[in-house]
């Protein structure tokens, strides 16, 4: 009998947790079409035939210039999440991974300006009252040491 229901797609994105002499740097969201304005850390989605890591470094690269070795990152968080889209109706359900690197090459920038229109460093206990709530969940877990959780789920 064939499979006529269309199978359920998750998504996958990745995150870096940049952090500097108690500090953490934030991107401001801009011109995306969702949660412009609010601050969120460098992201992005994993690509076809591409490995988590190699989506983390190309996508922190990609929008804030900095250079990475795949064996200095280190996977500190995972969530499941479940995202509500800018129409309001439909909904996207992600696996997020969240990494931290210690040695990197650069100066963290806003580079991609058709996705974000500031970078800026934070206190990492006092970040802006417009960061995404679910990356601060996950920037308190880094904090916290605990590696996963679920997010946005009733």
């Amino acid at each position: 009998m064939p499979h006529t229901k269309e199978r359920f797609r998750l998504f996958a994105a990745t995150y870096i947790i940049l952090v500097r002499d108690g500090k953490i740097f934030l991107l401001r969201r801009f011109n995306t079409g969702w949660m412009d304005g609010k601050y969120t850390l460098p992201a992005g989605h994993i690509e076809e035939n591409e490995t988590v890591r190699q989506a983390t470094i190309r996508e922190t690269e990609e929008e804030t210039g900095i250079k990475i070795k795949k064996g200095n990152l280190r996977c500190v968080h995972v969530m499941h999440r479940y995202s509500l889209q800018p129409s309001g109706v439909s909904v996207r359900v992600y696996i997020d991974f969240f990494f931290t690197v210690d040695n990197f090459i650069g100066i963290p920038a806003a580079i991609e300006k058709e996705c974000s229109d500031r970078g800026e460093w934070f206190p990492l206990d006092n970040l802006p009252d417009n960061t995404l709530s679910y990356v601060k969940v996950a920037i308190e877990n880094y904090k916290k040491n605990i590696p996963y959780s679920e997010f946005g789920w009733q």
